[in-house]
């Protein structure tokens, strides 16, 4: 009996940040959640369109992550679906993000939320807004790379 490999599932991605940012680093935080939480982002009741990571009292946290809660999840708690979640990571990492937001006019946004061995991790970017004309640049060079793969596939 051989145990099989867990591989991380997707809960929620934002792909939007991709394309309104230049992603420079990647971090794997963990998320501090509630029962009920847990119980709807099992349900796939979790979306991270606009959120990003904020800095305070040296510890960051995710602020506009939308957990919609499940009816039958908890009655005896008033849940709310845009609570501000603390984001577990190391000391260092905390202090570069943060020291890296305030200098250089950089932003710290989400990129996924996926369960990692059970546990529910959240994937963030130290990123750098793009301008107007870079988001054309990025469009025309996937179309560029889309086309070009289209072409190799008529050749074989």
């Amino acid at each position: 009996m051989s145990k099989k490999a867990k591989t991380p599932s997707l809960i929620a991605s934002n792909k939007k940040a991709r394309h309104e940012y230049f992603i420079e680093e990647t971090y794997e935080a963990g998320l501090e959640l509630l029962g009920w939480e847990v119980k709807s982002i099992r349900a796939g009741k979790m979306r991270i369109t606009e959120s990003y990571v904020t800095f305070k009292d040296g510890e960051a946290f995710l602020f506009g992550a939308h957990i919609q809660p499940l009816l039958s999840a908890s009655t005896h708690v008033a849940a709310d679906a845009m609570r501000t979640r603390k984001l577990l990571l190391h000391r260092r990492e905390i202090d570069k993000l943060f020291g890296m937001v305030n200098q250089k006019g950089h932003t710290c946004v989400a990129l996924k939320v996926y369960w990692h061995h059970g546990l529910v991790k959240c994937e963030i970017a130290l990123a750098k807004g793009k301008k107007l004309h870079d988001k054309r640049a990025t469009l025309k060079e996937r179309d560029y790379q889309r086309d070009k793969q289209r072409g190799f596939k008529n050749l074989v």
